[in-house]
């Protein structure tokens, strides 16, 4: 069939890894002897095998996934992103592990463009339109420009998109560390160049088919077709909602009007997720509005609750514990020294007139080295119960 279709000869061959031999050998061995020649395949391209938790997959085994039940779980993004950290010639393995991988790749993403986007809404004056560049700007742009040439490298290098999304990785990194330092120091960054940064981002990403509508900066927001309009159009009225926000907190708390702060909270946390918008509010700077997926925040915030609920629930069983501790030190504090040996009747026999024991179970004298033990126990307990009818006489134990 290739034969006819292709003739002679064809560039490109593809199958799986398993088929190298004796399938495409012998493919191979057959075809060359017919139109005589030994270049009827130039590159084969074998692939590695899908396999999910571990177990190859096939429908014998009754563990394969079809294309349409796996978009049910995740978005055909981030099924792309899952791809695209694999090396396309070895074995993928389809587990909740590859998938985080890949949510947690896509939200690094995302909210690198959303910071720049918000850092390219914020309004400048006439002066901070003509951008000085420092040692720090001249060290990032070095190092995108040192990055670019590595994802071009990696894909030249039979196509490795692994190190090529490790690379843009890495340059985000960088961007966010230097983002970080800007605003630590109360400065802002550098915007033509986190933007030349975040469109080069964006245009790899649309090459590997991770963004598929049009858009001029990072993931679309809203669906096909509507991320532009969407973005450009609720925008400046969330940036009003948002410094109204500012204002009413401001009052509230030099008024000491905690019903209002809660209101604020709740804006934030429950109501504007619902419509997928993320505030970030920070000290002594504006708040970052952000457009986000709607089923994004609600997994954010439903996982906020629960670190929130285990965090409690942590401290609620160290109290618990402390609690426990304290109440066996304090029963142990009321046992006299003379009665601590005393019903431990199966190890000793005999007692002095202190309580200390003297025999053991079968009558036999103690050592000397067990007598100076139970002596260090006895003193020991000497000065817990001091300490406890101290206590009792200061009023500070029941």
């Amino acid at each position: 069939m290739a034969g006819t279709l292709l003739g002679a000869s064809m560039d490109l061959h593809g199958g799986g890894f398993d088929l190298r031999f004796p399938h495409h050998d012998n493919e191979l061995a057959q075809s060359e002897a017919y139109f005589e020649n030994d270049c009827w395949v130039r590159y084969f391209l074998h692939t590695g095998h899908l396999t999910i938790s571990g177990c190859k997959m096939s429908k014998s085994l009754k563990n394969f996934i079809t294309i349409k039940d796996a978009l049910k779980k995740h978005s055909a993004r981030q099924l792309r992103l899952a791809f695209l950290l694999h090396s396309w010639k070895d074995t993928l393995d389809y587990s909740s592990n590859t998938m985080d991988s890949a949510l947690q790749y896509e939200k690094f993403m995302n909210e690198f463009f959303l910071n720049v986007k918000d850092i390219l809404r914020s309004p400048v004056d006439v002066t901070g339109q003509f951008e000085k560049w420092e040692e720090e700007e001249i060290e990032l742009n070095e190092s995108f420009y040192g990055r670019k040439t590595a994802v071009h490298e990696a894909l030249c290098d039979s196509v490795d998109t692994r190190t090529a999304m490790e690379e843009m990785r890495a340059l985000v990194s960088q961007c966010n560390l230097y983002m970080a330092n800007r605003k630590s120091a109360r400065r802002r960054p550098n915007r033509a160049l986190l933007e030349s940064i975040a469109r080069y981002l964006t245009h790899m990403l649309k090459i590997f088919g991770a963004i598929e509508e049009e858009s001029s900066l990072g993931f679309p927001v809203g669906g096909p077709g509507s991320s532009l309009n969407l973005e450009g159009t609720v925008m400046p009225y969330l940036q009003a909602l948002s410094e109204f926000r500012e204002g009413v907190r401001k009052i509230a708390r030099d008024k000491k009007v905690p019903e209002v702060l809660q209101l604020s909270d709740a804006l934030r946390d429950d109501i504007l997720p619902e419509l997928g918008v993320r505030l970030e509010d920070h000290e002594g700077l504006p708040t970052v509005v952000k457009l986000v997926d709607r089923e994004t925040l609600l997994r954010e915030r439903e996982e906020k609750k629960r670190v929130e609920e285990e965090r409690r629930r942590k401290r609620e069983e160290a109290t618990r514990k402390r609690q426990e501790q304290e109440a066996a030190r304090l029963a142990k504090m009321k046992v006299p020294p003379r009665e601590m040996f005393l019903s431990e009747s199966d190890k000793y026999s005999r007692f002095d007139e202190n309580g200390l024991p003297t025999h053991d179970t079968e009558g036999k004298e103690l050592s000397k080295g067990q007598a100076k033990k139970l002596k260090k126990l006895f003193e020991a307990q000497e000065k817990l119960h001091t300490e406890y009818l101290q206590m009792v006489q200061n009023g500070g134990a029941q």
